[in-house]
C-alpha cells in the first residue's frame, strides 16, 4: 500500500508522465499481422525490456505493461497467467536495472545504461536514447501499470456479452496482474461506458490498487455508445477510480475540447494519452503524422487545460515522451480541486443539478395506478417503457422507477426494467425501492450514475444504503424523517438534514451527493404544512448550501382542482430555490410553472424552451378548445427539455430521432409503426406491422412508406450524433421484429421478394474485436441485403474464397487495432487479384479516409450508417451495370 500511497502522492505534487506507444514499436520490431503482441513477453522479451528501457530514460514515471489485449478470450488460462506474469517482471525489472533498488521506488534513471535500446530503428531514432541526459526529467519513483483493454466485445443487451461475464473476464486479468506485483491498474481506450464500469469493478473487487480509467472518444467527442465527457466524470467519480481521462483515437489537437470538458468537471487528476496524430502506411510501414516536437507542443496545451498525467497512445515513441517531458516540465500544472458539481448520467449524457430545477417524471410507479401494476404482474415492458418514453418526449430530464408490489419478485423485476428502460430512453434514472437486495442489483447493472431514493434519517437505513453509493456511485435523496416520524417544525427537520449528511461523510460520501427531501404534506389537514416545507427548502439551500427535491404535488391531496394548487406550490418552491422536482411530466399546469419560472429566472437564453412550450401542439389545441376551435386531439408532448439541464446531452429530450417520419394520423400524430421503430419497441412494431397487414396493407407499401423512413431518419440521426449506437441498434431490432412478421406474411402467400444484394464480411486476421463488424451486419440485414458473415480473426484467403463463390458485388472489411491493418491490406490485395469485380469498404476504430486510400480500399466508413449507404450505392450500380450488359 505505501508504494499505491506514494504514485497518489507523486500525483498532486506535480506531472506525472506515462509511456508510449507498445503496439506500432513492436511492429517496427517485428510482429506480424495478426500476431498477438503479448506473446512476445515470452518469446522475444528483450525486445520488450528494450521498449521499457527507452521510455524510462525519456523521464516517464509509468510503464504500461504488455497487457493491452490479455484477456480469457484470447488466452488459456496458462498462457494467460504466464504472459501477465512476465509482462510485470520485465517491466519492474527494467526499473530495477535503470533506477536501481526497489522497482516501485526508485528514481527514475536520467541516463541510458548503454547507447542503444529499442528505440533504434524506430520513429524514436538513436539520438533519443544517446540524449536522455539532458531531456530526461528525473523524479523520485516509477510504476508498473497492469494495462487493461476492451474485450471487443458489445455487452448486453446490445450484444451477446453478459454484464456480470463481462466483469469475470476482467477479474482473472486484474487478479493475475496484482498478483505479479502491479502498482496501478490502467483501464483503457474503452469505447463503451457500460464496459467500462464492468472492467472499474473488477478492479475495485479484486485488488486494492489504485484505478486508472481513460476512454476513446471520437471527433465528435463521444464513444461509440454516446457518453459525453461529463457522463464519464459522473459514473466514474461515482466509481470512485483514482484518475480518469482519455487516450487513443484521436491526436493531441483533436483530443483540446474533450480534455477541457473533462477538466471543467473532473475533481479527480486527468489522464491524456493521445495517438501521435492519423496513422498511414509508407513503403508497407504505419507511420503516423505528428512528430515529437509538434506532438510536444500540443501537450503543453492540454498541460494548461488541467490535465496533470501525460503520456501517449499509438504511433509516439520514446523521442515524443521526450519532447513532451522537457516541454511541460518547464511549467506549473494546474492546481487540483473539487469542482463541487452534482452530476448524474445516463449511457449518454450528464445531468447537473443546482442550476435550473430539475423534473423527475413520476408515473413509473404502480402506487395508485391498476394499469401499471397490471403491467407488472404481466411483465408488459412495452407499456413501462411507453411510460417512459412519453415523459421523456414531455420534458422530463430524469425518470423514477418503482415496481414494488407485494406480489412480485422486486429484485428481478427491477433489474429488468432498469436494464430494458435504459436500452430505448438516454435519460438517467432514479431507483426508488426500500428493498437493499433490489437497490444493490439495479445499481450493479445502471449504465451511469443515477439517482437513489432513497434514505431517512434512521440509522439502520443509511447504514444499509450508503456503502452501496459508496461503491457504485449515485445521488442520495434523504427524506427529511426518522423513528419518530416527519418533524413539524423545520428545525426537526434540518437536524435530521445534519444527521444525513454527517453519515454520509463516515462513508465517504460527500454532500454534494446527497439531495434532500423536505416533505410536503397536504394542506388540507394542515395549514401550515406548505409554509414549513417551503421555509426549509430556503434554509437547506441558503444556509447548508443544499441540494432539496419534492414530490409537489403531496401538497393538494384532498382537495378539488388540484392541477391549480400544485402548479401554485411547484412556482412557491422553485422561488425558494427547490433544485429537483418528483412530478408528472404531462400535467400542462406544472410545465406552465416551470417554463415560465425558468424564463423569469434567467435560466432559459433568449426564452428558447419557453418559446417551445409555448407554440407546441399542445398550448395550440388549449387555445383552439378557448376560443371554441373544435375537436383538440390527445396532443403529442414538446419535448423541450430544457438544454441547460443536460451536460454534454445529445439533443435532450428529443434526441431519438427529430421531426416525424412516414405517413401521420389525424393532426399530425406520429404513425405508431415509425414511432415503435424509432423508440426501439420490439413487441410492439411486431404486432403493429401485424395488424397493418391485417388491415390490408401490402407489405412492400409498409416497407417503403414506414419501416424503411423510420430507419432513415434514425440513421440520419446517428450521422448528426444526435442519436446514439444503442438507439440505433435497438430501432434496428424493432425493424428487424417487424420485417420477421412481413417476411412470414410474403412467404405464406408467396410474395417473398429478392435481397438488395450479397454482402461478405468480417474482421481480418489477428482480430477478435467483432463490435464494428456485428453493427454493420445488424444495419445490412434490416435494409434487406443478403449477409455472409465471416465472424472474426478471418484469413484473406477465407475472404476471397467466399467473395468469389457468392459472386458477392461488396465486401466489408474491420479492424479495431493498428497491428492487424497490415492483415486487412492483404485481404485487400488477394481480393484485387481473384475477384476484381468487388468492390471493398473498410472501417474500425484505427481507419482514416487516409489509411483506407494507402491500403487500396473502395471506400471508407466511418460508421455503420455509411457502409449502408456505400452498399445501395454500390448494388445500384451494379443492378444499372446488369441491365445495360442485357440491353447489349
Amino acid at each position: 500500500m505505501k508504494n499505491h500511497t506514494s504514485l497518489m502522492e507523486q500525483v498532486r505534487s506535480g506531472y506525472v508522465y506515462f509511456d508510449g506507444g507498445m503496439g506500432t514499436l513492436l511492429q517496427e520490431q517485428g510482429l506480424a499481422a495478426g500476431e498477438l503482441p503479448e506473446r512476445w513477453n515470452l518469446s522475444h522479451p528483450e525486445i520488450i525490456a528494450g521498449i521499457h528501457r527507452s521510455y524510462l530514460e525519456a523521464g516517464c514515471h509509468i510503464l504500461k505493461a504488455n497487457t493491452f489485449g490479455a484477456n480469457a478470450l484470447k488466452y488459456e488460462e496458462e498462457e494467460l497467467s504466464a504472459v501477465i506474469t512476465a509482462a510485470i517482471d520485465l517491466a519492474r525489472g527494467v526499473i530495477r536495472d535503470v533506477c536501481g533498488g526497489d522497482s516501485s521506488a526508485s528514481a527514475v534513471g536520467s541516463a541510458p545504461a548503454d547507447g542503444t535500446s529499442a528505440c533504434e530503428g524506430s520513429n524514436a531514432g538513436k539520438s533519443v536514447c544517446e540524449d536522455a541526459t539532458a531531456a530526461a526529467t528525473p523524479q523520485p519513483q516509477a510504476y508498473v501499470a497492469l494495462d487493461v483493454g476492451p474485450t471487443g466485445k458489445l455487452l448486453q443487451p446490445l450484444g451477446d456479452l453478459a454484464f456480470e461475464d463481462a466483469v469475470e473476464l476482467f477479474a482473472r486479468t486484474i487478479r493475475l496482474g496484482a498478483a505479479a506485483g502491479a502498482d496501478l491498474i490502467l483501464i483503457e481506450t474503452m469505447n463503451d461506458s457500460y464496459e467500462m464500469k464492468a472492467a472499474v469493478l473488477a478492479a475495485k473487487e479484486n485488488c486494492d490498487l489504485p484505478v486508472f480509467a481513460t476512454c476513446a472518444y471520437d471527433e465528435s467527442g463521444k464513444l461509440m455508445t454516446g457518453a459525453s465527457p461529463a457522463a464519464m466524470v459522473a459514473l466514474l467519480e461515482g466509481l470512485r477510480v483514482d484518475a480518469l481521462g482519455v487516450n487513443c483515437s484521436l491526436g493531441p489537437l483533436q483530443m483540446l475540447p474533450v480534455v477541457r470538458e473533462l477538466t471543467a468537471h473532473a475533481s479527480v487528476p486527468v489522464i491524456v494519452n493521445p495517438n501521435a496524430g492519423l496513422p498511414h502506411v509508407e513503403n508497407g510501414r504505419t507511420v503516423y503524422d505528428v512528430g515529437p516536437a509538434e506532438f510536444a507542443d500540443a501537450m503543453t496545451q492540454i498541460a494548461a487545460c488541467g490535465a496533470r498525467i501525460l503520456g501517449g497512445c499509438c504511433g509516439t515513441t520514446p523521442a515524443h515522451m521526450h519532447a513532451m517531458i522537457g516541454s511541460t516540465a518547464q511549467t506549473d500544472p494546474v492546481p487540483l480541486s473539487d469542482k463541487n458539481e452534482t452530476l448524474i448520467s445516463s449511457y449518454t449524457n450528464a445531468v447537473r443539478f443546482g442550476a435550473k430545477p430539475i423534473l423527475i417524471g413520476e408515473r413509473i410507479n404502480p402506487t395508485g395506478k391498476k394499469r401499471f401494476q397490471q403491467a407488472l404482474r404481466e411483465r408488459d415492458m412495452e407499456y413501462i417503457l411507453a411510460q417512459g418514453l412519453s415523459q421523456q418526449e414531455n420534458g422530463a430530464h430524469v425518470l423514477d422507477v418503482n415496481v414494488g408490489l407485494p406480489e412480485i419478485d422486486e429484485e428481478a423485476t427491477m433489474d429488468e426494467v432498469v436494464r430494458t428502460l435504459q436500452s430505448v430512453c438516454d435519460l438517467p434514472l432514479q431507483i426508488d425501492t426500500t428493498d437493499v437486495r433490489a437497490m444493490e442489483t439495479a445499481l450493479r447493472h445502471y449504465n451511469g450514475k443515477p439517482m437513489v431514493n432513497s434514505v431517512n434519517g434512521k440509522q439502520e437505513v443509511m447504514h444499509e444504503i450508503f456503502p452501496l453509493v459508496r461503491k457504485y456511485g449515485g445521488l442520495v435523496v434523504g427524506l427529511l424523517l426518522d423513528e419518530d416520524g416527519i418533524p413539524e417544525t423545520v428545525e426537526g427537520r434540518l437536524a435530521i438534514a445534519r444527521r444525513i449528511y454527517d453519515t454520509a461523510a463516515e462513508y465517504g460520501i460527500p454532500q454534494k451527493d446527497i439531495i434532500l427531501d423536505a416533505l410536503t404534506m397536504t394542506v388540507s389537514t394542515d395549514d401550515r404544512a406548505g409554509m414549513v416545507t417551503l421555509e426549509t427548502v430556503r434554509r437547506i439551500t441558503e444556509e447548508y448550501h443544499g441540494l432539496t427535491s419534492l414530490g409537489v404535488s403531496n401538497i393538494s391531496f384532498g382537495l378539488p382542482e388540484r392541477g391549480s394548487v400544485n402548479a401554485a406550490f411547484f412556482l412557491m418552491t422553485m422561488t425558494a430555490g427547490l433544485s429537483a422536482a418528483i412530478m408528472n411530466p404531462a400535467s400542462l399546469p406544472m410545465r406552465e410553472a416551470y417554463y415560465s419560472f425558468c424564463a423569469l429566472h434567467a435560466d432559459d437564453p433568449q426564452c428558447m424552451d419557453y418559446i417551445g412550450f409555448a407554440t407546441g401542439s399542445e398550448m395550440q389545441e388549449r387555445r383552439a378548445l378557448l376560443s371554441g376551435g373544435g375537436n383538440a386531439g390527445a396532443g403529442a408532448g414538446t419535448g423541450a427539455a430544457g438544454a441547460n439541464a443536460a451536460v454534454g446531452a445529445a439533443g435532450g429530450a428529443n434526441s431519438a430521432a427529430g421531426s416525424t417520419v412516414g405517413s401521420a394520423g389525424e393532426g399530425g400524430a406520429e404513425d405508431p409503426l415509425v414511432h415503435a421503430i424509432r423508440k426501439g419497441l420490439k413487441e410492439q412494431a411486431a404486432a403493429l406491422a401485424g395488424e397493418a397487414l391485417e388491415a390490408g396493407t401490402a407489405p412492400l407499401a409498409l416497407i417503403d412508406t414506414k419501416m424503411i423512413p423510420a430507419l432513415d431518419e434514425v440513421g440520419k440521426g446517428f450521422e448528426k450524433k444526435t442519436v446514439f449506437l444503442p438507439q440505433l441498434l435497438m430501432s434496428a431490432e424493432a425493424a428487424k421484429a417487424a420485417f420477421a412478421v412481413l417476411r412470414r406474411f410474403m412467404e405464406e402467400h408467396g410474395t417473398a421478394g429478392e435481397k438488395k444484394g450479397k454482402v461478405v464480411i468480417a474482421t481480418v486476421k489477428g482480430d477478435i474485436h467483432d463490435i464494428g463488424k456485428n453493427i454493420v451486419k445488424a444495419l445490412l440485414e434490416n435494409y434487406d441485403f443478403d449477409v455472409i458473415d465471416l465472424g472474426k480473426d478471418v484469413p484473406p484467403e477465407t475472404v476471397v474464397e467466399a467473395v468469389v463463390r457468392e459472386h458477392a458485388p461488396l465486401a466489408g472489411l474491420s479492424a479495431l487495432m493498428t497491428t492487424t491493418v497490415p492483415a486487412m491490406e492483404e485481404t485487400i490485395r488477394q481480393l484485387r487479384e481473384s475477384a476484381p469485380w468487388c468492390k471493398v469498404v473498410v472501417g474500425g476504430a484505427v481507419m482514416t479516409q487516409k489509411y483506407a486510400d494507402m491500403i487500396g480500399a473502395d471506400h471508407y466508413a466511418r460508421d455503420a450508417m455509411e457502409t449502408v449507404r456505400y452498399a445501395e450505392e454500390v448494388m445500384r450500380e451494379a443492378a444499372e451495370s446488369a441491365a445495360a450488359q442485357g440491353c447489349k
